[in-house]
């Protein structure tokens, strides 16, 4: 009776930890393939659309974007 319970306590740590292993892996590989927006990033994004960054713009927009993934 007393093995059923610590092998079913077994099965469920090992499962926890295999889980979370899992799941760090698979976000750094998606972070490696989708690195998030830094401002150089930005500031080539403005350029291709044909703005002239200023630090000021790009400051402006970092902060929206923090903003808006801190809700």
């Amino acid at each position: 009776m007393w093995t059923y319970v610590l092998v079913g306590i077994l099965a469920l740590a090992a499962g926890v930890a295999l889980g979370f292993f899992i799941a760090r892996k698979y976000m750094m590989d998606y972070l490696k393939k989708n690195p998030p927006i830094n401002e150089q990033m930005l500031k080539v994004m403005m350029m291709q659309m044909g703005q002239k960054p200023s630090q000021k713009k790009i400051n402006q927009m970092m902060s929206a974007m923090n903003k808006q993934q801190g809700k």
